[in-house]
C-alpha cells in the first residue's frame, strides 16, 4: 500500500481551505452585488413612479366646448406611450430594457396598458394584481383654515397628497423575470414592471468571472502550498538523506544547523548526537573484534603447530592420538572463526583490502563441483554455465564465498537431494545462482522478500535451533560472504523460490 504524502496533504488542505474561503467570499460578494443592483433599480423605479405625478391631471368635469372624450383618450394614451418609451431607455445601459406599464383611473378603469411585443403577455396581469394589493394613499391631514388674504382663491394650490411608499416585488413569468412596483394616487393608479434581464446578464458575467478565477486561484494556492511545504520540509529531506547514508562507512555524516529553521534544530541536534554515539560504538566494537581476532591469531597458530608436532610423535591409533586429533580440529575451527571475525571487522571499518586480478569463475565452479562430488556423492548436481566467465576480483575471497554457498547447499539439503548451478551474464555483471533442495525457510527468516534486511544474513543467526542443532556452524558464513560480495561492488541475495527449494544469487561486476 502506497503511503500518503505529507507534502501533498498540506497542498490539498491548503487548497481546500482557500477554496472554501474563496467560494464563500464569491457567494457573499455575488449576493451583495445582486442586492446592490436590485436596490439601485428599486430607487430608480421609485423615482419614476414619483415622476408620474405630473402626468395625472386633476379630476374635474370637462368644460363646455372641450375636446371629445375619444380625442382626449388618444392624447392621454400618446402621453403614456411616450412615458413608457422614456422608461425603457432610462433603465437600460446600452440597450433598450423591456418595460411594462399599467395606468388605472380612480375607478380602476384602464387608462393605459402596455401592448408592445417587448412586454410579456403575463406581466400585465401581474401589474393589475399588484395594484389590487397596493393600499390607498392616506387621507390629507386636517389643517386650520388659512388666514384671509387678498390673493385670488382660484390661484390657491390644493393640498398635496403623497402616496404610500411602494413595495417592490420580483415576479417571474414564462419568459422573463420582472421587478414590479405599484402606487396609488388620489386620481389614478400606476404600476411599472422592469425586466431583470440586464441585471441577470451582469450577474452571469460576474459569476463566470468567479468560475474562472476561483479555480485559477486554487491552482496557484495549491502550487504555492506545494512549494512552501517543500521548503519547510527541506530539513526533513536532509535528515532522510543522511539516514539513508548511515552505514558503517557513513557514520561520520552530520547535518549542518546553520540554515535550519528553529523548529528542526533540536531534532537535528539529537540526530547528530545519536550518529556520534553510533560512530563511537561501531568504532569501539570494530576495533575490539579486530584486535581480539588479531591477538588470538598468533596463540592459535602456535597451538595448532604444537598439536600437529605432538600428534606426529604419539603412537598411531592410540587414545592420545585420537584426543589430539579432536583438539586439532577444534583449534582449526577456532582459527577459521577468528579469520572470519577479522574479515568482518575489516569490512565494518571499510578496510577490507582486495587483491584484484582476473578470475575465471568457470574454473572456480568446476573446482567446487569436484568438492561436492567428493563430500556429498549422494546428491544430484546439474550445471548450466559456459566456459570463460571472467570477473575482476580477489580470487581467495571469491573462493571463500563459493565454499560457503556450496557448504550450505550440502548441509541444508535433503536426503538424496539435488544442487543446480546456473549463471547469467550481462554486459556489466555476472550472476551465479546456486539452488538446492531444502526445507522451507520460515517467514521470520525470509521477511517475505519485501526488501527488508533479511535475518538469514545476520551474524550468528542460525534460524530455528530445532532444525540446525545437528548442523555445524556459528552463523557467520552468509554474513561474511555478503560483505565480501559488497566489497567487490556486488551483492549476495536470497531468491524467491517455490516451496522445497533455496536459492542464493551472487552478483559480481565484470569490470
Amino acid at each position: 500500500m502506497k503511503l500518503p504524502s505529507f507534502r501533498l496533504r498540506i497542498a490539498l488542505l491548503s487548497a481546500a481551505l482557500a477554496g472554501s474561503t474563496l467560494v464563500g467570499f464569491g457567494a457573499v460578494s455575488w449576493f451583495q452585488i445582486y442586492n446592490a443592483k436590485i436596490s439601485r433599480l428599486d430607487a430608480e423605479l421609485l423615482n419614476h413612479l414619483m415622476r408620474a405625478t405630473p402626468n395625472f391631471p386633476p379630476r374635474e368635469e370637462p368644460p363646455a366646448g372641450a375636446a371629445s372624450p375619444r380625442r382626449e383618450n388618444s392624447r392621454e394614451r400618446s402621453r403614456w406611450q411616450f412615458y413608457e418609451d422614456s422608461l425603457s431607455y432610462a433603465f437600460g445601459t446600452n440597450t433598450k430594457t423591456p418595460v411594462a406599464l399599467v395606468v388605472l383611473d380612480a375607478d380602476s378603469n384602464i387608462l393605459y396598458q402596455s401592448n408592445s411585443l417587448a412586454a410579456d403577455l403575463e406581466v400585465n396581469r401581474l401589474l393589475l394584481k399588484r395594484l389590487e394589493l397596493t393600499p390607498l394613499p392616506p387621507p390629507p391631514k386636517r389643517e386650520p383654515p388659512p388666514l384671509p388674504s387678498n390673493r385670488n382663491p382660484s390661484f390657491e394650490r390644493p393640498p398635496l397628497i403623497r402616496p404610500r411608499p411602494p413595495q417592490f416585488v420580483t415576479e417571474q413569468t414564462a419568459t422573463a423575470v420582472w421587478r414590479i412596483g405599484a402606487t396609488k394616487f388620489p386620481n389614478a393608479q400606476i404600476a411599472i414592471a422592469i425586466s431583470l434581464q440586464a441585471v441577470d446578464r451582469d450577474m452571469a458575467t460576474i459569476r463566470n468571472i468567479f468560475l474562472v478565477s476561483i479555480p485559477g486561484a486554487l491552482l496557484l494556492v495549491a502550487v504555492g502550498a506545494w512549494l512552501v511545504s517543500g521548503g519547510a520540509l527541506r530539513p526533513i529531506r536532509q535528515l532522510t538523506g543522511v539516514i539513508q547514508q548511515v552505514t558503517v562507512k557513513g557514520l561520520d555524516q552530520r547535518i549542518p544547523i546553520g540554515t535550519t529553521d528553529v523548529e528542526f534544530v533540536e531534532l537535528i541536534q539529537v540526530f547528530n548526537l545519536m550518529l556520534e554515539r553510533l560512530e563511537r560504538s561501531f568504532t569501539q566494537a570494530s576495533r575490539f573484534s579486530g584486535d581480539a581476532a588479531h591477538e588470538l591469531k598468533t596463540p592459535l597458530t602456535i597451538l595448532q603447530g604444537e598439536l600437529e608436532r605432538t600428534l606426529q610423535q604419539v603412537d598411531p591409533g592410540s587414545e592420545v592420538q585420537q584426543r589430539l586429533s579432536n583438539l586439532l580440529d577444534e583449534v582449526r575451527r577456532l582459527s577459521g572463526i577468528m579469520r572470519k571475525l577479522l574479515l568482518l571487522s575489516l569490512a565494518d571499518a571499510g578496510k577490507m583490502s582486495l587483491y584484484l586480478v582476473e578470475v575465471d569463475m568457470s574454473e572456480l565452479l568446476m573446482e567446487m563441483l569436484e568438492d561436492v562430488e567428493m563430500l556429498a556423492p549422494q546428491l544430484t548436481v546439474e550445471t548450466d554455465f559456459t566456459d570463460g566467465l571472467r570477473v575482476k576480483g580477489d580470487r581467495d575471497l571469491l573462493i571463500q564465498i563459493l565454499q560457503n554457498l556450496f557448504s550450505n547447499a550440502i548441509k541444508y539439503n535433503l536426503a538424496n537431494g539435488w544442487i543446480k548451478i546456473r549463471t547469467h551474464q550481462t554486459p556489466t555483471t555476472l550472476h551465479v545462482t546456486i539452488v538446492n533442495a531444502s526445507e522451507d525457510i520460515p517467514l521470520s527468516d525470509r521477511d517475505v522478500y519485501d526488501g527488508l534486511r533479511l535475518r538469514i544474513f545476520d551474524r550468528f543467526y542460525r534460524g530455528d535451533p530445532s532444525r540446525n542443532r545437528k548442523i555445524e556452524g556459528i552463523g557467520l558464513g552468509l554474513s561474511l560472504a555478503r560483505e565480501i560480495a559488497r566489497a567487490h561492488r556486488g551483492d549476495l541475495t536470497l531468491d524467491l523460490t517455490p516451496s522445497g527449494q533455496t536459492a542464493f544469487t551472487l552478483t559480481l561486476p565484470i569490470k
